[in-house]
């Protein structure tokens, strides 16, 4: 799999504290990785680097093989897309505009959306099953629907690498399942995804995990694999076990599962 962005000794410093503490990783396309940890581990502040939303105090980032601040921003905005852990999403704008609002990096603010812009927004608002509420004003909408459109509007880019904070808030066990699906479909087509969640038993259907705690990166495997999964059970204070199941799909592949131990 090819390296899509790669990140190098990244530390994050917020007063006197130190956030993001040396964190390597790569991203690769054709993967999805789920970013875990703790209550203040530092989750959102790495991707926030990631993004390019804020500058590290120490290490680089690279994406595509080109620096990231090298980037012009209109050029980056095609490339990667980032869902906050908390969007904006009021007021009286309908659906489908804000998804719109995707296609910016591709065709300008002065620039008309031609077939393939919307081709690529009726694409991302049936993945996130909210074309039933395109027209509809912001202000109208559920929690749920609002993460929907704003889900689809990251997706709408059409980007190489997708970062996203807790995607899945809001949204309820069938659209989470949808929500993962389509996460899933993105890295088969070539993308690299990499998603904050607090859900373990969805990371652990990633290909990858990476655990964070206090900042720093402390297990970076498949779930498969034994050492990242007594890692993950350690660094949240062996608050669950982690247990497999027998494969329920055709790919003959063990899954594991979160239970709490009581």
């Amino acid at each position: 799999m090819n390296v899509l962005l790669r990140a190098e000794g990244l530390v994050l410093e917020l007063g006197a504290r130190r956030v993001v503490d040396g964190v390597s990783l790569e991203l690769r396309g054709g993967e999805w990785t789920a970013l875990v940890g703790p209550n203040g581990a530092g989750k959102s502040s790495l991707l926030t680097l990631l993004a390019g939303l804020r500058r590290p105090a120490a290490g680089r980032i690279t994406l595509l093989d080109r620096e990231l601040d090298a980037w012009p921003l209109r050029a980056r905005a095609a490339q990667l897309a980032w869902l906050a852990q908390q969007g904006a999403a009021e007021g009286e704008i309908a659906a489908r505009d804000v998804v719109a609002l995707g296609r910016l990096p591709r065709h300008g603010l002065l620039g008309a959306p031609d077939a393939a812009d919307h081709a690529a927004i009726d694409a991302a608002m049936r993945e996130t099953e909210c074309s039933a509420f395109a027209a509809r004003r912001l202000a109208t909408l559920s929690g749920g629907e609002r993460q929907r459109v704003l889900l689809a509007r990251a997706l709408a880019v059409e980007p190489r690498v997708l970062l996203l904070d807790e995607p899945g808030s809001f949204l309820d066990p069938p659209h989470q399942r949808t929500l993962l699906a389509g996460l899933v479909a993105r890295a088969r087509a070539g993308a690299a995804v990499l998603a904050v969640l607090h859900d373990l038993n969805a990371a652990l259907a990633a290909d990858r995990v990476l655990v964070l705690d206090a900042g720093r990166l402390v297990a970076d495997a498949p779930p498969h694999d034994a050492a990242m999964r007594a890692t993950l059970i350690e660094v949240f204070r062996h608050a669950f076990s982690i247990e497999p199941v027998a494969p329920a799909g055709g790919d003959g592949r063990t899954r594991w599962v979160a239970l709490p131990s009581l």
